[in-house]
């Protein structure tokens, strides 16, 4: 009998150990397929941002964008990880009710000479997780691209980029997107698709950038009116958008915990960043409801292209914030409110003297808003984390996490690009944007056959 206990126990062990082996290869698997994905993301971008600029800006506004993606992976490496796991509670640098924050944890798990910061061949986790953390600091970049195109200087866009995407969007994350988190411990903030870290943060960021870059030559009158200054190619925008789109599916799976992570609520469901239960089912039904009441809401008060792709952008991340939440008609009528308002309130922006080249403020600023503020209408009373007797969703969360999240938005954005524009180092000088950014900084042509008319391909 105590044979046949042994021999049980043995077995049991064994299949525990294989168990755990299976759920870290998934684990594993799934970060890592985030990564591709959100590439697509940048991919997207590179195609918008080129698509909306005129020809003689197009290669430079794609420079920037690789640039930027670049630069941010190694300031992302040695500080921005570091960030997330040392600041959850404040600037105090203690350790939160979890364990998992403060400075002993983060010297140990995201310092650069930490074991978890290299090939460790018993941790299989945390380089693919970083890896998806780093595309969202990317992200964060190419959003802030978008608004700043045809006159930023490139060393001042790559010096924004790398504030915004390896500071202040991290330091959004720790403090609304950790369970360790004083938005979340003390207000009940919730924000699963990172409405407001990502989307809002960068979004406001960008509008205090904006204020000091100022509009591109030719795009106010001197009554105030404004100019349409069109891009030299729409079907390249609406292509990039819908790579946004497409790239958007890992965003999300990357802010999923798989079963199997040691924080992870349970290792037979998907959980949220907070360690609340959802299902990759459920946010899969509201991400296309949101995509598709989006469209339909561009749609009904535009009829133009642009506006309806970039609905499809803004339904998502109106609905965002909730999407392990929402019942998906839902997150359909989230998704249409949020892109109906969008385009009178980019009108509202460009009346006020504020030049917003691809309405960056607008998608991912004020919808972000609007997602937080979703679910602070319609989520009232849920979990905000895991565990017993916890505080709860709420209006006046939500509202809090909001303001928290536009300024430490816009006042980095708006302090660090004034002090670019006092050093000369913010914006091209006016007769460089007036030849065109891709004459006078990149030594290659876009269109080299359009500007030889006379000679023909044959030729």
């Amino acid at each position: 009998m105590e044979q046949d206990l042994e021999s049980l126990a043995t077995a049991v062990a064994e299949l525990t150990e294989k168990v755990a082996a299976t759920n870290g290869t998934f684990s594993e698997t799934f970060y890592y397929l985030t990564i591709p994905l959100m590439v697509l993301i940048h991919v997207g971008f590179l195609a918008y941002e080129m698509g909306a600029s005129r020809s003689k800006n197009a290669l430079a506004s794609g420079i920037k964008n690789i640039l930027a993606f670049a630069m941010i992976v190694p300031f992302f490496y040695f500080v921005g990880w570091w960030v997330y796991w040392a600041f959850p509670t404040g600037l105090t640098l203690s350790e939160g009710a979890m364990g998992i924050s403060g400075l002993a944890y983060a010297n140990e798990v995201a310092a650069p000479w930490s074991a978890y910061m290299g090939p460790n061949l018993d941790d299989r986790a945390s380089g693919v997780f970083w890896g998806a953390f780093v595309l969202f600091a990317a992200t964060t970049a190419s959003i802030l691209s978008g608004g700043v195109i045809e006159r930023i200087k490139l060393t001042g866009f790559v010096v924004l980029a790398i504030v915004l995407g390896a500071f202040v969007w991290i330091l959004a994350g720790a403090w609304g997107w950790h369970s360790d988190g004083w938005l979340v411990t003390k207000f009940g903030y919730h924000d699963f698709g990172a409405a407001g870290v990502v989307h809002m943060i960068a979004g406001f960021f960008t509008l205090g950038v904006l204020l000091n870059l100022g509009p591109r030559i030719g795009k106010f009158n001197a009554d105030g009116s404004a100019n349409h200054i069109a891009g030299h190619s729409m079907p390249m925008t609406l292509i990039g958008l819908m790579l946004i789109i497409a790239g958007f599916w890992g965003f999300l799976m990357g802010c999923v915990i798989v079963p199997g992570e040691a924080w992870s609520w349970s290792n037979t469901i998907e959980g949220t960043i907070y360690g609340t239960p959802m299902t990759i089912s459920g946010m899969t039904f509201n991400t296309l409801m949101g995509f598709a009441g989006g469209i339909i809401g561009a749609w009904m008060v535009t009829r133009d292209p642009f506006w309806m792709m970039s609905g499809a952008l803004g339904g998502i991340i109106s609905c965002a914030a909730g999407l392990d939440l929402w019942y998906p008609p839902m997150a359909f009528a989230i998704g249409f409110i949020g892109a109906v308002a969008m385009p009178f309130v980019a009108s509202f922006i460009e009346k006020l003297g504020i030049d917003d080249a691809v309405g960056a403020v607008t998608v991912h600023g004020f919808l972000g808003l609007w997602g937080l503020i979703a679910v602070g209408i319609a989520a009232q009373g849920y979990p905000a984390m895991f565990g017993e007797d916890v505080i709860t969703i709420s209006f006046f969360g939500q509202l809090v996490g909001a303001v928290v999240m536009a300024l430490l938005g816009f006042v980095p954005g708006y302090v660090v690009s004034f002090i670019l524009k006092a050093t000369g180092q913010l914006r091209v000088p006016a007769e460089a944007e007036i030849m065109g950014l891709d004459a006078v900084k990149v030594p290659a042509d876009a269109y080299p056959e359009a500007l030889h008319p006379s000679v023909s391909p044959a030729e």
